[in-house]
C-alpha cells in the first residue's frame, strides 16, 4: 500500500517523529508545484507535518508556525511555501500577500488554517484533515485532491 492509500484511510501518528515521517514519506511522492490544505485545530501536527516535508526536501532552515509573520518561504530541493491562514478571514486577503508572485517551481504550498480563506485556489489543491483520536494519538487523512487524481506510484 503506497503513502497516497493509506493516507486516503488515514493514518495514525503517535508522536512527532511519526507525523514528520508520514509527511516525508508524502513529499517524495508528491507531484512537482502542489498545494496542500493542512485543516485541522491546534496542536493537531500540522505545523509537525509541514517540518517533515521541509526534512524530506534537505531544507535545513527551522520551520515553525508562521502566524505572525503569515508565511515563510523556505528553499531545499523544492521550494517550501508555509502560510499560516489563521488570521485572515477571506480569500481577497490571502490574494493580497501576492504568493503566487513567490512560487518558485518545484514548489509546495502548505496552507494551514484553509478554512479561512475557502475559495482561493480551490481546484488546485489536496485537503489533508488532522484530528486527535486519544492521546498522543494523531489522525492524518486526505480528505480530497484535485480531479487530475493521485499520481500512481
Amino acid at each position: 500500500m503506497n503513502i497516497f492509500d493509506k493516507l486516503q484511510k488515514g493514518i495514525i501518528s503517535k508522536s512527532a517523529e511519526e507525523t514528520q515521517s508520514i509527511a516525508a514519506s508524502l513529499a517524495t511522492a508528491l507531484p512537482f508545484n502542489q498545494i496542500l490544505k493542512l485543516s485541522g485545530t491546534l496542536g493537531t501536527g500540522k505545523t509537525t507535518f509541514v517540518q517533515g516535508l521541509a526534512k524530506a526536501w534537505q531544507i535545513s532552515e527551522t520551520v515553525k508556525s508562521p502566524t505572525f509573520n503569515l508565511y515563510s518561504i523556505y528553499k531545499g530541493s523544492r521550494q517550501l511555501v508555509h502560510l499560516d491562514a489563521y488570521r485572515l478571514n477571506s480569500p481577497s486577503e490571502a490574494e493580497s500577500l501576492l504568493i503566487e508572485e513567490f512560487l518558485a517551481p518545484p514548489f509546495c504550498l502548505a496552507i494551514e488554517w484553509p478554512e479561512n480563506v475557502l475559495g482561493w485556489l480551490e481546484d488546485e489543491c489536496w485537503l489533508l484533515q488532522f484530528s486527535i483520536k486519544r492521546e498522543n494519538e494523531h489522525h492524518i487523512k486526505l480528505e480530497a485532491w484535485p480531479k487530475t487524481g493521485i499520481p500512481k506510484i
